[in-house]
């Protein structure tokens, strides 16, 4: 479980981070990010989108738990970003180190766009 200063938990910030923040897809994930205006050098949030189109209760909480511990280990590295990882019906039938090889590369990829437009609207 994420501690509660990385988790995201309003709606507002949610719909602010998939509507103008950088945005990913991978084959099973879709990864928003922004950077935070109000702490920029605060701890990384994350919010998790794992809709019914991905399956019963029980897929869909794998899929959670999943995501989960793979924020864990991009948590340490706290930049200032609310990251939602959005999952697509597929991540329930993929393995583990596939989900957490797409779900890396698109973290790396979102942190860098959400930086280079933050450096742009600076």
């Amino acid at each position: 479980m994420l501690p509660k200063n990385q988790r995201l938990r309003l709606s507002q910030d949610f719909t602010a981070t998939v509507r103008s923040g950088a945005r990913t897809g991978r084959r099973n994930v879709v990864l928003y990010a922004r950077v935070r205006s109000e702490e920029p050098q605060g701890d990384n949030r994350f919010g998790f989108i794992v809709s019914k189109a991905v399956g019963n209760a029980v897929h869909r909480n794998l899929v959670k738990r999943r995501m989960r511990a793979l924020a864990q280990q991009f948590a340490a590295e706290a930049i200032g970003l609310d990251v939602v990882l959005r999952a697509l019906p597929g991540s329930a039938d993929i393995e583990w180190d596939e989900l957490g090889q797409q779900v890396r590369s698109g973290l790396d990829s979102v942190v860098r766009k959400a930086g280079a437009k933050h450096e742009k609207g600076s």
